[in-house]
Order: structure tokens, then sequence, then C-alpha cells
């Protein structure tokens, strides 16, 4: 059962009247005995995840990874599944096609001083160490670099093909390079013998150009998504600490 605050009130000045608020609730729920104030999740990543182990036939999938971390690391329990960052289809399809051997895993923390220290020592599992990245959603204006569209996110990505932001053609962002005999330029950039072409809107620029009218877009959506909106006390009352949780910790 949970209990929703004013939006000014916060689930700390409401267990100031703890016994009054165990009272009311078991009027509805006789179960109920004992009140606590909502816990934050944290979303982290960690990558280079060997996919031998994790995916694919004769494994557990990534419930092994899950119980290997919670199992090897002090403070480690993980409330909810962990999942694949990419597609689990398109890794599957790169894997045999001999493409990649590793990928990226997203999972939970309880409470952002977990996910702290996580980030600041890392994790093991399966007695491998693991450098762990706060995970942020991808916003209208975020580039995924595989595909090279904005506002794409990467387990959400269906294209195939990867396609490069200089020429819209494959390889991935950051893998270009020149193929003219003699050319020096260096992985990753641009030089003069380049056919520039947008992957998005296929003007004669980069999918970074300030010319590209889907990445103006892109950015227009992002600052208004960005804006307080007029029901944001509201919001703010049902999220993060203004919450209180009414549990049944009776057998």
């Amino acid at each position: 059962m949970v209990a929703i605050t004013h939006p000014n009130a916060t689930a700390e000045m409401a267990l100031l009247y703890r016994h009054i608020i165990i009272k009311s609730a078991r009027l509805l729920d006789k179960g109920i005995i004992d009140v606590e104030g909502n816990e934050s999740w944290e979303r982290l990543k960690i990558h280079t995840v060997l996919l031998v182990r994790y995916i694919g036939q004769g494994t557990e999938g990534l419930q092994n990874i899950r119980e290997e971390i919670q199992a090897e690391n002090e403070g480690g329990a993980i409330p909810a599944q962990v999942s694949w960052l990419s597609n689990p289809r398109m890794i599957r399809e790169r894997e045999q096609r001999w493409e990649i051997k590793a990928s990226s895993v997203v999972f939970i923390v309880r409470g952002k001083k977990v996910a702290q220290r996580l980030v600041n020592k890392g994790i093991i599992a399966a007695g491998v160490r693991y450098k762990v990245e706060p995970y942020t959603k991808a916003r209208p204006d975020s580039l995924f670099k595989l595909c090279c569209r904005w506002g794409h996110i990467q387990s959400k990505c269906s294209h195939h093909r990867p396609k490069c932001g200089y020429c819209a053609r494959p390889p991935r962002l950051g893998e270009h390079r020149c193929h003219m005999v003699g050319c020096a330029s260096k992985q990753g950039t641009v030089c003069s013998h380049t056919q520039v072409q947008c992957p998005n809107c296929k003007g004669n620029y980069s999918a970074f150009s300030g010319k590209c009218a889907t990445r103006i877009e892109a950015i227009t959506m992002a600052l208004r998504s960005r804006t307080v909106q007029p029901n944001g006390r509201e919001m703010r009352g049902v999220t993060g600490a203004n919450r209180a949780e009414l549990g049944t910790r009776a057998g």
C-alpha cells in the first residue's frame, strides 16, 4: 500500500506521525504493522559482459549475472531483472557473425549511496571486476552512435545496418575511414575524399550539422521536455522522497 504526501511535505515529515498513519491504514488493511519512507532505485550499467556466458543456448541468461553480483558484492541487492543495453536479438545476430564477443547490461540497485559506492569501486561477477557507470536514458537530443538517429534508445534500435554520421554508410560512427590509397586521415575523422551525407535528412552535411532539420527538431523537442509543466507541483508530490510506503511486515 502506498500513501502519497502533499507536494509541500516529505515522507520524513509524515513519519513523525507514524502511529496515526498506521492506525488509519489498518482500517483498510489489518495486515499493515509498519510504515517507512520510499526508497529510490538507481540504474547502472556495465560493459564487456561476455556473451558466451550470459546469452544463447546452454546459459541461464542474465539471471546468472544477477545472482553473481548479489553473491559477490556487499550490499549488491538487485530488486529487478538485469537487461541487455542493446536489443538482445541484434546482439545474438552480431555474435553469430563474429562481430562481437561482449556487450553491456543495465541493472538497478536500491538507493543513491549504494549506486555511488558501486560506481566508485566497481562490481565483481563470476570473479571478473567490472567498471560501473550511471545509466542515463536517452533524450530527444541524444544521438545513438550505431544508426546515428536522434532520440534513439539503444535497446529499442531495430536497424540492422550501422550508419556513419558523416557519410550515411557503414560502419558505425567512430569507425569511419577513407579507402583512398595514400590518404593519411585517421579512423573516425573526415577527409577531403569523403562524400558527406546526413543519414537522417540526406543533406550534404553530417548528422551533427546545424543545417540538419532532423537535428533542429530533436533539440527543440528536448528543450520542450525540460520545460516545467503546469502540473509540476502535483508530479513532484508523487516522486522520490515525497512518497511513504505502507508495508505488511507480518507473516
